[in-house]
């Protein structure tokens, strides 16, 4: 699939049969109705084998469902969830542009018209994209009112479900041709004057940055549990290659100085794993009330920030320690490593973590 930069499409199906996709939604909309934690544990375990699939599958599952159950209605919550949980891929619909790590400085307008509304403009680097049947969009209603103009709408890829038509005025572009992940397709959206029904809406008006930023803990935790699956894959695969690998008549591990360094990585692999399973507890809290979101900002980016460097490292180091065929697509490193990279880059980029961490850690400072 990292060869041909395009997801199996029996693969998606076998994610869908083995309860992959639904792993919030309950049982009795077709759900495996499983927790936040185990649907991490899915996530990491998928990516030590492609990161690419950990992205799928951590989009949909993070993101859609999620925000559906918190701000759907019920007509919304019956045809969705189980859809999302049997059939029907979900993607994320906000970056443009001119809109990256400013999120919600978008363009993209949605105009009031009867019976609906009417939805134009230029959507960038969406996620899944390819394979997605409905899309979790945001639009402005009115850009002179900033980020109280940003609206949440369902947008079913298809005309009268699947099957049916692409809708009318609905244009997926052609995938990008990225580093890493490449089985995930990242494709560009425009509407002309894509045409929604009222009970596309998700929430009310204006409310597209409250249900936007809902989602933000939930998926900076998530791309951090695919980060901590790619670095415990680097390891691994640097242990069980230096294992065999001799020099001057010894195993590569039996040298010191290549165990004292293995042992570093492995601490702080260690390090992103709490991080990463701390943010999901405290996450948890926060959907019994225990917590409220904004109370947990600062874990949750300290885990991605943590993991997405912690990812890379172990992958170019492991390249290090096999040497010219760490280098070669004999071995997954390079790919891991290629992999990798997006980490610091979408669900906020390290910057964006660095600065979020400092203004959480002044503003618990101020009120201590």
């Amino acid at each position: 699939m990292d060869e041909e930069s395009c997801m199996d499409d029996s693969l998606v199906q076998a994610l869908f049969d083995n309860g992959f996709m639904g792993m919030e939604i309950e049982a009795s909309r077709g759900g495996s109705e499983l927790g936040f934690v185990e649907a991490l544990i899915a996530i990491e375990e998928i990516s030590r084998v492609d990161p690419a699939v950990g992205a799928m599958i951590d989009i949909h599952n993070t993101l859609i469902p999620r925000s559906i159950h918190l701000y759907g209605n019920d007509e919304q919550k019956d045809t969705w969830l189980p859809r999302l949980a049997q059939d029907t891929v979900g993607a994320f619909a906000i970056s443009e542009a001119g809109a990256g790590s400013d999120a919600f400085a978008l363009k993209t307008t949605a105009t009031k018209v009867p019976g609906g509304w009417t939805i134009n403009g230029d959507k960038l680097w969406i996620s899944n994209s390819r394979e997605a049947g409905l899309f979790l969009l945001f639009a402005t209603v009115d850009r002179s009112l900033g980020h109280k103009g940003i609206t949440a709408f369902l947008l079913p890829k298809y005309e009268g479900g699947a099957g049916g038509s692409v809708r009318e005025g609905f244009t997926i572009g052609p995938p990008e041709k990225k580093l890493g992940i490449k089985a995930s397709s990242t494709c560009p959206l425009n509407f002309d004057n894509v045409f929604l029904p009222d009970n596309s809406l998700l929430g009310e008006v204006g409310e597209g940055y409250k249900v936007a930023m809902s989602l933000l803990n939930e998926g900076r935790i998530g791309i951090a549990a695919q980060m901590l699956g790619i670095a415990k894959a680097a390891i691994g695969h640097s242990i069980r290659y230096m294992s065999e690998r001799k020099q001057f008549d010894r195993s590569l591990l039996d040298f010191q100085g290549m165990r004292f360094q293995l042992a570093e990585l492995q601490a702080e692999i260690y390090a992103a794993h709490l991080l990463v399973y701390n943010a999901a507890a405290l996450k948890i809290m926060v959907d019994r009330g225990e917590l409220a979101s904004k109370d947990i900002i600062l874990e949750c980016s300290a885990a991605k920030l943590k993991a997405s460097r912690v990812a890379e490292e172990a992958a170019s180091k492991g390249i290090d320690w096999l040497g010219g065929v760490g280098y070669t697509k004999d071995y997954p490193l390079e790919k891991l490593y290629r992999d990798a990279k997006i980490g610091q880059i979408y669900e906020g980029t390290s910057n964006i973590q660095l600065e979020t961490i400092a203004k959480e850690m002044i503003k618990r400072q101020k009120n201590e």
